[in-house]
């Protein structure tokens, strides 16, 4: 018979100890039997299970070694030892459930000990020097596992080890294609599969659960054993908090409280589309050009508007965030005149100051920067032909005058409505930092305090509800201060771990914790080794861009050398024509945007949340749901104008073009330029809505084969 324990007691066998035995009061039981114990969920099913043979958790010392060129880090560890916890004890309280203590061997010592309450375990370590830490959960083979942050190669992460660590996701990230090879080759900037700029130690099971560890140094999460799914950090983690729910989406509500959710974006960011050129003066001409053509525009896009420099890589941009007169001349009047025309200026800004550039001697003689930890001088780190220092985001001084100085006079006094706030993975780890704190595990939450320093000037600005700025990096709890992410730097093709499908993983593994806003760059952005953007690639991108929550176009790292939506009237003509439709979608699009703060569901919803029961959506990446009640499944491969398509069953849709009601499960589907798969579910309080914008867009017709 069960008993429970108010005091501690060594586990013996033949007497099984349980916290809860059945009752509400604790969502995990821990149950003590035989010679280890169990950590039980509430449907019964096994989280944790440990024996002195198999010991579920491990400690250990270890020295990383982290060189990072550009972005791109190499990662070493000479570990001094490794111990394997055997020996248990198990205390329950129905206050405060359970603390399991744990030593190296029967008798010995505990050295490190878990809290378990009723949605989280939290671990004590007993010995300052233990700077490693594992833990094994009980897996079943036929169980998918998403999250991990922001991740571009696999939504379902079930036979794979992911490391976490914010670092440049890559070029290619295959490395048996040859353009990853060359990249590899030229400063280890090919990728791999796992790489992100958008970490995090947050999965959700389809076994109904979701785990998040407080802990932001580099960890490893394996999901590739059939048994067990092994968690390792370079520290020891705070916590283990668990949650769980009646469905994946009642989960990701869960984790978009805890994490933020985004708030809604303002309507302009949602209706037309945002241009981005980078010509200097004569981005104001081709905007008047790309405007003739039909184009529903909402917002110009400059990154330039501080001045270019060219490297070896392509046109980039100088990194001293002030507006350059001679590129730009009269660019505040510029600016409102724009306004007046209700088309929004944006621009680009990062944490970084170049060091021939006059905000760098500002900012080194505020001590506002980090500083190499060898010399004790402002550390200097090379990104590609040009150096920069890095402002020191720990230090409250120095994140107010990036605020206000830079971000409130130079770019919201100026009329900006909003900005690319690039970057944020480059913190080096063999720095000074003003707070004291471990470099190694600041690193992956960097983009967050770069995000809190936007946050700050446009809430000290007052301008929460107009401005908009997106980020590419991120960590957790990002989504309270970054309204809108951007999938980063693409390549400009359709390769599967680099392409355009990319940017649909991206935004559907980083929605699962409360990232509501997503988009991409149209037409991709890295253009390197002779691969340079098709006329389809084009088209095909701009169909995936209406239904997101912002369409932005980009001209990419080389402009020359790449077709941009201006360069043919074919592309354009199919541009404009999908700015319409994005525009007539705009009343549905708010709606959806106002439940990412209501319920902290994301736009872009893989097809797991609300269909989770077919074992078939566990896997979906290239296709998602926009909002509740519309399916998109926009055509990814080269010279297509079909793919297959997965109609869920529990609800009844048809085609947004033919109004034909749609069978569930797989088919064949036609997805001619300008007209891609797009389903609507029926009885959908939107369907006017959606009915208007398909017969307007109908009536242009498609632009055939171009």
């Amino acid at each position: 018979m069960a008993k429970r324990l108010r005091y501690v007691k060594r586990c013996h066998k033949g007497v099984e100890y349980t916290a809860s035995s059945g009752n509400e009061w604790m969502v995990m039981d821990v149950r003590a039997h035989g010679e280890g114990f169990e950590v039980i969920l509430p449907d019964g099913s096994i989280l944790i299970r440990h024996t002195p043979e198999q010991p579920c958790i491990g400690i250990g010392v270890g020295r990383a070694d982290f060189t990072m060129h550009r972005g791109n880090f190499s990662i070493s560890e000479s570990p001094v030892k490794a111990i394997p916890l055997s020996s248990h004890s198990v205390e329950t309280d129905r206050g405060t459930g359970a603390r399991i203590s744990f030593g190296q061997g029967e008798g010995a010592d505990a050295i490190l000990t878990l809290e378990v309450t009723k949605q989280s375990i939290s671990i004590e370590c007993g010995n300052p020097e233990v700077n490693r830490f594992w833990i094994k959960l009980a897996a079943t083979k036929d169980e998918a596992i998403w999250g991990c942050g922001e991740q571009f190669s696999y939504l379902n992460l079930r036979g794979r080890n992911y490391p976490l660590w914010s670092s440049e996701p890559g070029v290619g990230r295959d490395k048996s294609t040859e353009l990853t090879q060359l990249m590899d080759e030229e400063g280890s900037a090919g990728g791999d599969y796992w790489m992100t700029g958008y970490p995090q130690p947050t999965f959700l099971s389809s076994r109904g659960y979701a785990l998040h560890a407080d802990s932001t140094a580099y960890a490893d999460f394996d999901f590739s054993d059939d048994d067990v799914h092994t968690l390792s950090f370079w520290e020891v983690p705070r916590k283990l908090e668990l949650y769980t729910g009646a469905s994946p989406a009642d989960l990701v509500s869960q984790l978009a409280a805890r994490f933020g959710p985004q708030s809604p974006l303002p309507d302009w960011a949602l209706e037309g589309a945002v241009i981005g050129l980078k010509d200097g003066p004569n981005s104001f001409e081709r905007l008047e050009n790309i405007e003739a053509a039909g184009t529903k525009v909402t917002g110009l896009w400059c990154e330039d508007w501080i001045g270019m420099r060219e490297t070896s890589f392509g046109s980039r941009l100088m990194w001293d965030w002030r507006a350059n007169e001679q590129r730009y001349p009269g660019l505040k009047d510029q600016i409102a005149a724009l306004k007046d025309r209700s088309i929004h200026f944006l621009g680009y800004i990062n944490p970084y100051l170049a060091i021939d550039g006059e905000l760098a001697k500002e900012a080194m003689d505020g001590d506002h920067v980090i500083r190499n930890a060898s010399t004790g001088e402002a550390d200097v780190t090379d990104f590609g032909e040009f150096d920069c220092v890095t402002v020191d985001l720990t230090r409250a001084e120095s994140c107010d005058w990036f605020a206000e100085r830079i971000i409130g006079k130079e770019m919201i006094e100026l009329g900006l409505s909003g900005w690319m706030a690039d970057f944020g993975e480059y913190l080096p780890t063999d720095v000074l930092l003003h707070d004291g704190s471990d470099p190694e595990v600041t690193h992956n939450k960097w983009p967050v305090l770069w995000a809190q320093v936007n946050d700050q000037a446009v809430r000290k600005a007052g301008r929460q509800d107009q401005i908009v700025f997106f980020m590419r990096s991120g960590a957790s709890g990002l989504p309270k201060h970054c309204p809108l992410l951007w999938a980063g730097d693409q390549s400009v093709d359709f390769s599967r771990h680099d392409g355009i499908g990319t940017a649909i993983t991206a935004a559907l593994s980083a929605g699962l914790v409360g990232n509501g806003h997503s988009h991409s760059d149209i037409g991709g952005y890295t253009s390197l080794h002779g691969r340079v953007r098709s006329r389809e690639l084009m088209m095909r991108w701009s169909e995936m861009a209406v239904f997101t929550p912002f369409m932005r176009t980009h001209e990419g790292n080389r402009p020359k050398d790449n077709l941009q939506i201006d360069s043919d009237a074919a592309i354009l003509d199919h541009f404009a024509a999908m700015t319409r439709l994005h525009f007539a979608l705009a009343p549905y699009s708010k709606a959806a945007s106002a439940q990412v703060l209501s319920d902290g569901l994301p736009m872009q919803r893989a097809m797991f949340l609300h269909y989770g029961s077919e074992r078939e959506t566990h896997d979906i990446q290239d296709q998602y749901l926009y909002g509740r009640d519309l399916l998109v499944a926009p055509i990814l491969a080269e010279n297509s104008t079909d793919r297959d398509v997965f109609i869920p069953a529990n609800d009844n849709w048809y085609d947004l073009w033919t109004n034909q009601a749609a069978d569930s499960g797989w088919k064949n589907c036609s997805g001619p330029l300008g007209f891609p798969p797009v389903y609507v579910r029926a009885e959908s309080e939107f369907e006017s809505v959606f009915a208007s914008a398909a017969k307007a867009h109908l009536e242009w017709g498609g632009i055939g084969n171009g």
